[in-house]
């Protein structure tokens, strides 16, 4: 009768001890695909922060895909400018403005890439041109990936949006207003190819434009109250 006892006791430890190296090692892969890249991380995700926040102008450090004191700042002040929550710390949304994504997405469909693109220039359109007519709500979008296209700025949608000083919704937080079904489909348009700016690379309202640089570009077209230009 003991020695049963003994057996019952022993086969619990060790149905036990299973249960629990199970649920750690669920655990943790749970937290591996939600890790964040944050202070004292390192690797290539790091390198794909830097190098953008360096592009865009939040980051004047090295890129050495070590998330030190310069990278924190670098990424709180992104944050900060783009009203995100001000932690320091590189998670989902943060990654998501930046158009980083985690190799737990990288196998997602390209179409979910695109409502991506999708989403985020339909934003842009209605921040910077909602009332305008739907060619020039079109043509602001066109803007943005002429500017992708250009070898002088960033080389995506959301490096281009996201550049220090390009867009004034971008600074005031209107991008984060929810876009219309006109602006999406106005982004839409622009992504399949729709560019009523003929290449047109800035634009500006005559009526409240005082920087003299922006007067003295070529003018492609003027559609609205917005000059485009090259």
């Amino acid at each position: 009768m003991l020695k049963n006892k003994k057996k019952i006791i022993v086969i619990f430890v060790i149905v036990l001890t299973s249960v629990i190296t199970l649920t750690f090692a669920i655990l943790f892969e749970n937290n591996s695909v939600e890790a964040l890249s944050k202070y004292g991380s390192r690797g290539d995700e790091v390198t794909q922060i830097q190098t953008k926040l360096k592009r865009w102008g939040y980051y004047n450090g090295n890129i050495d895909g070590i998330y030190g004191s310069q990278t924190l700042e670098a990424v709180k002040y992104f944050q900060r400018k783009n009203g995100l929550t001000v932690d320091g710390i590189a998670g989902p949304a943060t990654l998501k403005a930046m158009g980083i994504y985690s190799s737990s997405s990288s196998s997602s469909s390209s179409s979910s890439s695109n409502s991506s693109n999708v989403n985020l220039l339909a934003r842009l359109i209605y921040g910077e041109a909602r009332g305008e007519p739907y060619t020039g709500q079109v043509a602001v979008g066109a803007v943005v990936l002429n500017r992708v296209k250009s070898s002088s700025f960033p080389n995506t949608i959301s490096g281009v949006i996201y550049q220090s000083g390009a867009f004034d919704v971008v600074s005031d937080g209107q991008i984060n207003l929810t876009p219309n079904s006109t602006a999406k489909k106005a982004a839409q348009d622009a992504l399949n190819g729709w560019d009523p700016t003929y290449g047109a690379i800035y634009y500006f309202n005559p009526s409240t434009a005082t920087n003299k640089w922006i007067w003295s570009r070529p003018m492609t077209v003027t559609i609205g109250r917005h000059r485009f230009c090259k």
